[in-house]
């Protein structure tokens, strides 16, 4: 364990020496002047920028300098590429094109206005009542449907990569995306299973993080959400089947009708 604590360290550091992010003003490629660092993730650094020739904002992501002879980080890299690419919704990014400079490796994509998820709740502490957590999910859900149509699977849908545009959800971040045609053959279908039920967890982890915004703890020891929360027993089951305590569900056919439960459930009462 020590040895592997002192390996990360060293990593760190090394990462803080050559992950200098880009200067404001610099200009990639003859056409995207960085406005300003946006922030950094696993393998990935990401800068607002001005296309000179559109005139348009953009958004660029960086490999890495660190990662840059990182096998694994630079496939990671060139896969969310890939998935970008076949991605044909409004709201998810559009790409652009990838390119290189100077053995640094980049792709541009589109800027996508909004209010972060995370942002919103934990900083603005801003609070959706479980009826409208309940509409948020439904626009997830039509995202999520979207992507495994095509064979894509997010597996990172978490408050920090959904944006808000009038009250509307955008997914963004798909470094941690499989594609099904990329999938090893031995068990696909059960890997292809298991994804899609990460996607479908997530999303009940992401519904729990909307219903929480209006819980006010009264009490001093934490107890199961169960208990803290006052749902309608629709969206407990909903919830429960999400969050696999009760047997998951399988495709998005089958969350859809327990959505519209619990929706109804709450309409009827309004």
């Amino acid at each position: 364990m020590r040895k592997i604590s002192i390996l990360r360290s060293i990593r760190k550091i090394y990462q803080f020496f050559v992950d200098i992010p880009i200067k404001d003003g610099t200009v990639l490629k003859d056409r995207y002047q960085v406005l300003s660092f946006i922030g950094a993730g696993s393998y990935g650094m990401v800068y607002l920028c001005r296309d000179l020739k559109t005139n348009e904002n953009r958004v660029i992501k960086q490999l890495r300098p660190s990662k840059r002879r990182n096998k694994k980080e630079a496939a990671m890299f060139e896969n969310e590429i890939s998935v970008l690419g076949t991605l044909n919704q409004k709201n998810m990014p559009v790409l652009y094109e990838a390119f290189s400079s100077n053995g640094y490796f980049f792709y541009a994509m589109s800027f996508i206005e909004g209010d972060n998820l995370e942002d919103e709740l934990f900083i603005s502490k801003k609070t959706y009542s479980e009826k409208e957590s309940l509409f948020i999910l439904v626009h997830l859900l039509e995202l999520v449907d979207d992507l495994h149509n095509k064979g894509i699977y997010h597996q990172d849908l978490r408050t920090a990569n959904i944006l808000l545009k009038n009250k509307e959800p955008f997914l963004i971040d798909f470094g941690l995306s499989k594609q099904r045609d990329s999938i090893n053959q031995h068990n696909k279908l059960e890997d292809i299973l298991k994804m899609k039920q990460q996607d479908y967890y997530d999303l009940g982890d992401l519904l729990l993080y909307l219903l929480y915004s209006t819980y006010s703890s009264k009490n001093k020891k934490a107890l199961p959400w169960t208990e803290e929360l006052s749902l309608k027993k629709e969206t407990v089951n909903l919830l429960k089947k999400l969050l696999g305590i009760h047997e998951p569900y399988t495709n998005t056919i089958e969350i859809s009708k327990g959505l519209y439960a619990a929706i109804n459930a709450q309409e009827k009462e309004s």
